[in-house]
């Protein structure tokens, strides 16, 4: 961009300015007279992009129709976007932005949310295009985007306005209508005439009518929907009490006989949709740290094709495309790294806010930050399939699951609401009977005071909050009710490659016995192994390979074998021939694996691993439960390990059919357990355990059979789990004990007629509101 096409005259001398926005800023500052400015100024001001122009070229792929359907509402010729704008720090930043964009010919409307950071505009599109949009705001410093609305998002936003709209009606029509009310009851009037009272009536009936049947249809709507479906709901109490009131106004006003108590209706009205937005905001808040995750995912990528960068849409990549992540950027998939070294921040994924080092051959993961360098990535997965989206999908699955205390609170709350029906009418026809002239009012009051929100939130507003707290540490729970579980489990189980150790495993020693060269047997183990997922495989990676490979197979928990060079090779753990007639021979005892070829033994290899730095800690915490260490490795490998931490139960040459029957031993005495595995090999005691924990983000999510991962492997999240899992607990018992506790006291005084329609309406309210703020806490 040509430079002197802005200028300011600043203290008699021409100056150059490198964009409109800093002109715009200069001349405010001269208008002003503000010139000293300038005269004092010791260093110079920050200037525009130096890569304004790439960054311009790469907004003409938003001008895709493809890409816009998406995003842009198209109204005939007329456009509308919702732009993310960063940079804006004040109200001057959105004014200038408005400013610059009414320049632009073919902009019909535009609106900058300076506290949301975000624009709406409306443009003409066969006038203008949205990439000459986003460059006008571009050139002045902003940073536009799209702003992407997933459909929960966006539903959120539709609940959020309507029920700030029928709050706010609510509100406003509940003061007018109680200014009418407290000049009745204490005569601040004066004495009214009957006429006088009659008109005061008539307008309050005005005023509260479109609180009942606009503010209020969402408790009706949700009432039929219970009905229709034979079953009743807290709507249905609060609907009956509701309409009642109400119908029952209409007919002392028209009638003059009676009293009316449109206040007390409007109140109760507007204080519940309070306390149901209060709980409404506080559980998107939870959600939006499980599941917001998704927003980050950048838009567009930087695509390598024939050593030319690309801009194409990050959901088209498809697999096996290059890709480039310069440093500040956003990873827009998943892939491995083939060139290039950088730090990665993953605390989106695994809570963790310290970067991690990425060099050729490492995984990284769609939704992280390049603090770092350059990376050119290989693309290893569709979209859909990337971490975050199956980590998104695993949280919606989760809150499916309903734990046995929610299902029981859920039932409770329908035989809940019906006896709160039947105290109701039998206090209706035992006060009527006794010939109370407040026998309406008295049964209002205890539909009113009894309905049981506060019990219907008690379980699912704890779970929530609960849950969103582990999301943030980097805990990622596939069903909600392992929460539950959890709080039962007395005995841990652990696997030891992969777990309690890095899975960082090495060749310490090589025993040949064969006529073969050490480098030849290694060639040969490294061929059959480089086809195995399992981390033994890897100490093998710095061998080279047979190119002739074939028949390979992999058998759980015993070992692996293939065809090389028209040689039959098996890599086997030594504890699957320790009762067979073709035993180890005594030469290679010891060695964690042996290798054979053509069903003669030719070397053994002792492999070492190292202890993941947090596992000692991990243990230390957990010392009020039991702890078993189970391994498939030799007795001398497992045994170091445990002593190291401190374990004293442990069983080494463990098969998989080994661990499964340890585990359902355990649970045969009546002890519920927690298995740690790396979810491959140990995938049947998983499945068997009571509850199933499994590590590392790289994994196939959706297959794996734990219930629990601990992204990056932090096995130091493990006791924090079992924290929030007690304190998740105990706040479903503090709420149930609250909700249950208020309802027993309340129905006798609401019975007895103590409690008048506006204190049930209060004291309903708070109750559900004291719950939702207990629960909340759990996110600390």
């Amino acid at each position: 961009m040509n430079g002197d096409k802005y200028c300011t005259i600043i203290l008699d001398h021409n100056r150059i300015m490198c964009c409109p926005g800093c002109q715009a800023v200069a001349q405010a500052i001269v208008e002003n007279g503000l010139d000293d400015y300038y005269r004092f100024r010791t260093e110079p001001s920050v200037k525009a992009d130096d890569n304004l122009q790439e960054t311009l070229d790469q907004l003409a792929i938003f001008d895709e129709q493809s890409i816009q359907q998406d995003f842009v509402i198209h109204q005939g010729d007329v456009s509308e976007i919702q732009l993310s704008l960063s940079g804006i720090s004040c109200a001057a930043c959105g004014w200038l932005i408005e400013k610059q964009l009414s320049k632009v010919k073919g902009i019909k409307q535009v609106s900058v949310n300076v506290t949301a950071n975000r624009a709406l505009v409306s443009w003409y599109s066969d006038v203008v295009t949205l990439s000459q949009i986003m460059a006008s705001i571009e050139r002045i410093g902003y940073h536009p985007s799209p702003f992407q609305q997933e459909q929960h998002e966006a539903l959120f936003q539709q609940s959020h306005k309507t029920q700030l709209k029928r709050i706010g009606l609510a509100g406003l029509m509940t003061m007018q209508v109680m200014m009418l009310a407290v000049g009745v009851y204490f005569d601040l009037f004066g004495d009214l005439e009957r006429e006088t009272s009659s008109f005061f009536s008539w307008v309050s009936l005005i005023l509260s009518t479109p609180v009942v049947f606009y503010s209020g249809a969402g408790f009706y709507h949700s009432a039929y929907k219970a009905l229709k479906g034979r079953t009743v709901n807290m709507d249905v109490p609060v609907s009956i009490a509701l309409l009642a009131t109400y119908f029952s106004g209409v007919w002392a006003t028209v009638f003059e006989q009676g009293q009316v108590y449109f206040e007390s209706v409007c109140m109760f009205i507007f204080l519940l949709l309070v306390s149901r937005f209060i709980e409404h905001q506080a559980r998107h808040k939870a959600a939006q740290i499980s599941a917001n995750m998704l927003q980050y995912i950048p838009l567009t990528a930087n695509l390598l094709i024939e050593e030319q960068l690309q801009p194409t849409l990050a959901k088209s990549l498809q697999l096996d495309d290059v890709i480039l992540v310069k440093a500040g950027e956003t990873v827009p998939i998943d892939g491995v790294v083939l060139s290039g070294s950088a730090q990665i921040d993953e605390s989106l994924l695994t809570g963790e806010f310290y970067p991690v080092d990425k060099n050729p051959d490492d995984s990284v993961y769609g939704g992280t930050i390049n603090k770092s360098g350059t990376l050119t990535i290989r693309v290893t997965s569709a979209f859909k399939y990337a971490l975050v989206n199956q980590i998104a999908r695993l949280q919606e699955q989760a809150m499916a699951n309903k734990p046995k205390i929610a299902t029981m609170a859920d039932q409770f709350s329908q035989y809940f609401v019906m006896a709160v029906l039947f105290f109701s009418l039998g206090s209706f026809i035992f006060w009527w009977w006794q010939g109370n002239p407040e026998a309406f009012w008295i049964a209002i009051s205890v539909l009113i005071a009894t309905c049981p929100c506060a019990l219907g939130l008690a379980t699912p507003s704890a779970l929530s909050f609960a849950m969103a707290n582990l999301n943030k540490q980097g805990v990622l729970l596939k069903r909600s009710d392992v929460l539950e579980q959890l709080t039962q489990i007395d005995h841990v189980v652990l696997d030891k490659t992969g777990t309690l150790t890095q899975g960082k495993i090495s060749i310490a020693a090589m025993n040949n016995i064969s006529d073969l060269s050490d480098e030849t047997l290694l060639r040969y183990a490294h061929s059959v192994e480089q086809f195995s997922e399992h981390p033994i495989a890897r100490a093998f990676n710095n061998s080279l390979a047979f190119p002739d490979v074939t028949e390979f197979s992999f058998t759980l928990g015993e070992g692996v074998s293939g065809k090389v060079n028209q040689k039959w090779v098996e890599l086997l753990g030594t504890h699957t021939l320790s009762s067979t007639t073709n035993a180890v021979p005594r030469a290679l005892t010891g060695s964690s694996i042996v290798m054979r070829i053509g069903g003669q033994f030719v070397c053994g290899f002792t492999l070492s691993d190292t202890l993941r730095p947090d596992a000692s800690d991990m243990l230390r915490r957990l010392s009020r439960k039991d702890i078993s260490l189970l391994s498939g490795d030799n007795k001398t490998n497992v045994q170091q390990i445990a002593d190291s931490l401190g374990i004293s139960n442990w069983l080494a040459e463990q098969s998989p059919r080994d661990k499964l029957a340890f585990v359902q031993n355990l649970q045969s005495e009546q002890h519920s357990v927690l298995m740690i595995g790396d979810g491959i090999n140990d995938a049947p005691v998983l499945a068997q355990a009571d509850v199933a924990v499994t590590l590392g983000a790289g994994a196939d999510l959706a297959k794996s059979s734990a219930d629990i991962i601990l992204l990056k492997n932090a096995l130091g999240k493990l006791p924090n789990l079992f924290t929030i899992a007690h304190r998740c607990k105990q706040k479903i018992r503090q709420n149930m004990a609250w909700a249950l506790g208020y309802n027993i006291l309340v129905l006798p005084l609401a019975v007895s007629g103590v409690l008048t329609p506006w204190m049930a309406v209060i004291g309903m309210s708070l109750s559900s509101i004291i719950v939702v703020i207990n629960s909340v806490r759990l996110l600390k």
